[in-house]
């Protein structure tokens, strides 16, 4: 048996009171009897029943427990870093109410399927933030993909691969070095960067797996900007289409997936199937306490002595 608590100086104090205080109620007894000619053995009774729910009480006191205080759990699942492009040309409404609005949506769903696993998010559009590390707290994670706008970051282009090569860098900084990895990136396509092979190659050579969600149409969609359109230099209503091609290849390069979401179709059942395929491995093990306080029965057991006690009387003296 363990305990909760240890005694501490009160406690010691209290038990030495009683005690002394008993043995010495004891030693009067007996003498008052030897003076009367009499017996005091019933005393001697009182005695021991008082001391064992006495030591009960402070057994109870203690908090008692049976087992082992801790236990290893052991959680398994993936690590899902989550990249979302949020330039401009995520306002587009070929998709409703816009790209970026859908996947808002789609994210808290895909958050909801996989509830096993860590996510993290990192938004870009000219350049890259984290801005969730990877996490269990799936409430804070939804809570900053349902505030994502296209007025977060500067809107001078969109550089695909500036977002990947700060996932890597924070996939590697990660302790848990043998989970499973995936980045899911979520984007219309639309890149101006120039991606270096060795970024690239990184998402290969490191396991991670790459999972690419297109989001727009090959028709394209308009861009509303304070109640207008957006236009070019030459007054025509800006069109920015889905790159699929671009993201297809890239898929391919890095050995990853490629999905889609249009008008008509809506491929997030099937990237949950993918997220799911990947082999689950140890992402966290912790001691967690599980002590269970079974001061009740002690107190219990106190009880109903100290009630035989008030309600049993015994003759003191007996000549």
């Amino acid at each position: 048996m363990n305990f909760n608590y240890e005694l501490t100086a009160v406690e010691y104090i209290f038990m030495g009171t009683f005690l002394v205080l008993y043995v010495l109620y004891i030693g009067r007894t007996f003498l008052v009897a030897r003076a009367l000619g009499a017996t005091a053995r019933a005393v001697v009774i009182k005695f021991f029943l008082r001391t064992t729910y006495f030591a009960l009480l402070i057994v109870a006191l203690l908090g008692p427990f049976f087992g082992e205080p801790e236990r290893d759990i052991i959680a398994e699942g993936k690590d899902v870093m989550v990249l979302v492009d949020v330039s401009k040309s995520m306002d587009a409404t070929d998709i409703q109410p816009s790209r970026l609005e859908k996947v808002k949506f789609e994210l808290q769903r895909l958050s909801a399927s996989l509830v096993e696993n860590r996510f993290g998010l990192i938004i870009f559009s000219s350049e890259a933030f984290l801005q969730v590390p990877l996490t269990f707290d799936l409430n804070a994670f939804e809570l900053f993909t349902q505030s994502l706008s296209t007025l977060q970051v500067s809107n001078t282009g969109t550089d695909i691969c500036s977002a990947l090569e700060l996932c890597i860098q924070k996939l590697l900084q990660n302790p848990a070095a043998n989970t499973s990895k995936i980045i899911l990136l979520m984007t219309d396509g639309e890149d101006f960067g120039n991606c270096e092979r060795k970024t690239l190659a990184s998402v290969r050579q490191f396991g991670f797996n790459l999972f690419i969600v297109g989001i727009g149409t090959n028709a394209g969609g308009h861009i509303r900007q304070k109640g207008d359109w957006i236009k070019d230099e030459n007054g025509q209503v800006v069109t920015t289409k889905l790159n699929a091609a671009y993201l297809r290849d890239l898929a391919t390069t890095t050995g990853g997936k490629y999905f889609e979401i249009n008008n008509r179709s809506n491929a997030i059942p099937e990237v949950v199937d993918a997220i799911n395929s990947v082999e689950s491995r140890l992402i966290d093990s912790r001691k967690v306490a599980v002590v269970s306080n079974k001061y009740r029965y002690f107190l219990l057991a106190a009880l109903v002595l100290i009630a035989f006690d008030v309600l049993v009387t015994v003759t003191t003296f007996q000549v």
